[in-house]
């Protein structure tokens, strides 16, 4: 199961779904009209079921399959899994019922694990589960399920995290507890002490790397009891799969400290604002949910536009009229009312992008949306909010810079200042009659610019003399 945890799996079509259940159930199924051939090769292809090597329209289930059915059936209840038009039975009639191996069965023991103190085994089995659980949520979605049963996987997807987080918090403790009384050295090597008693990596069950974020994680409950709970559960309530990455972003221990990162502010350069310009032109208020110190906000204004202005952290940072910014968590914020405002902006990048770029399009639903991103967004495929900006809610076209951006410093950088190693562009969704966004059919439209060719001729000649 966790082999399928990373992977999108294929929606299957009604008459795949009901060849797929008889497969299961049956061992083997019959594809006899063009149709449900048709529905049994794309089934075969998105490894659900196999062709008999002899019988062309003779197939068999998969493991990927069996498992996968098997998976939702330890969770569900009647009614939860889809009845399809071709095959009255329902899938929980077909399916074996779920044993101590099961999802719910696995949660529960990982918790009793923890609560006995087996810490170690705790957040393994936690760590199975959880990506048994994700896998479920994700296919109970494609497949058609009720909402119930994709939020009860969502559910039980948070509550492995929090046993799995609630582990590795215990084991940090007792590391740093552990190098305070000198049986750890700095380098992670056992060192001798008097009683031959000592505390390695392979005894928490952790690379050198995962006791560092278990050791963050730790420290940012510690320093704000019940904030890995609350953050898992904000993911929920938005109807949200809580993901590793995402309590890693809600807590403030990705990569580098909150500090460090300057509360994730890179100002926009000016460069790049001047080229959206020269391309696309937006609705007369736009909103910026990620204004910062207004550098975009600037330029829109300088263009003739309105703008609301908002962020996580409280730059007071005004308009041209003096209307304060408002403070608040984008990713649970709501608009006055679907499609209120078009929206440009640097989004925050690290493990909460795909989430906000996502919660853009499916709460905001803006007619359009500019957002100034790394280029890598064009790539991955392990994260659901990342697929849906990209696959199920395409961008209308990218603007691809060809010479890269000056180098955009993280706020309050005072550092020696250095060339941008960054390749970026202007990604922009535009909402369609059909209330769509992009084309799932086609490719999406790119357009390679130069950033120069779009300054004012005063700034223009700034650059070419810094050039020389």
């Amino acid at each position: 199961m966790a082999g399928y945890s990373s992977v999108k799996l294929p929606k299957p079509g009604p008459n795949a779904l009901a060849l797929i259940k008889t497969a299961v159930s049956e061992g083997v199924v019959k594809a006899t009209e063009p149709r449900h051939v048709t529905a049994a090769n794309n089934a075969v292809g998105n490894g659900y079921l196999k062709r008999d090597k002899q019988d062309a329209k003779t197939y068999y289930p998969t493991e990927r399959a069996r498992e996968m059915l098997a998976l939702l059936q330890g969770i569900a209840e009647p009614g939860d899994l889809p009845v399809s038009a071709d095959i009255s039975q329902n899938l929980s009639d077909i399916l074996p019922s779920a044993d101590a191996s099961g999802l719910v069965a696995l949660v529960e023991q990982a918790g009793e694990l923890l609560d006995a103190g087996d810490v170690v085994n705790a957040r393994i089995i936690a760590s199975i589960a959880y990506a048994q659980a994700k896998t479920a949520a994700q296919f109970a979605e494609q497949i058609g399920a009720t909402e119930k049963l994709v939020a009860k996987a969502r559910r039980m997807q948070g509550l492995a995290l929090l046993i799995e987080t609630r582990a590795k918090i215990i084991i940090a403790d007792k590391w740093d507890e552990a190098q305070a009384a000198g049986k750890i050295s700095k380098g992670g090597r056992l060192k001798p002490v008097s009683d031959g008693n000592g505390l390695t990596a392979a005894d928490t069950g952790l690379s050198r790397k995962e006791i560092h974020e278990a050791r963050k994680l730790a420290a940012a409950e510690h320093r704000e009891p019940g904030i890995v709970e609350r953050a898992i559960q904000a993911r929920l309530s938005a109807g949200l799969g809580p993901t590793r990455a995402n309590l890693r972003a809600a807590v403030g221990t990705a990569s580098a400290t909150k500090e460090a990162r300057g509360n994730n502010l890179y100002e926009t350069p000016p460069e790049a604002m001047h080229t959206i310009l020269a391309f696309e032109t937006f609705s007369a208020t736009v909103f910026e949910p990620a204004c910062g110190r207004g550098a975009i906000t600037r330029m829109l204004e300088l263009a003739g536009y309105g703008v609301v202005l908002a962020d996580l952290i409280d730059y007071d940072t005004a308009d041209q009229h003096g209307e304060i910014q408002a403070v608040q968590d984008f990713l649970t914020s709501h608009p006055p009312e679907s499609g209120s405002y078009d929206i440009v902006t640097n989004p925050p990048y690290g493990d909460v992008l795909n989430a906000f770029v996502a919660h853009a399009l499916r709460v905001f639903r803006p007619r359009k949306m500019a957002l100034l991103l790394n280029l890598n967004f064009l790539c991955g495929f392990a994260d659901d909010d990342r697929n849906f900006a990209m696959d199920d809610c395409p961008p209308s076209r990218v603007y691809i810079f060809k010479h890269r951006l000056p180098m955009m410093h993280r706020d309050g950088w005072d550092g020696e200042k250095a060339s941008s190693r960054m390749n970026t562009g202007w990604f922009v969704w535009e909402l369609q009659e059909d209330g769509t966004y992009g084309d799932k059919e086609k490719w999406i439209p790119t357009r390679r610019v130069d950033w120069q060719d779009y300054m004012p001729a005063e700034a223009a000649q700034t650059v070419e003399s810094e050039a020389a």
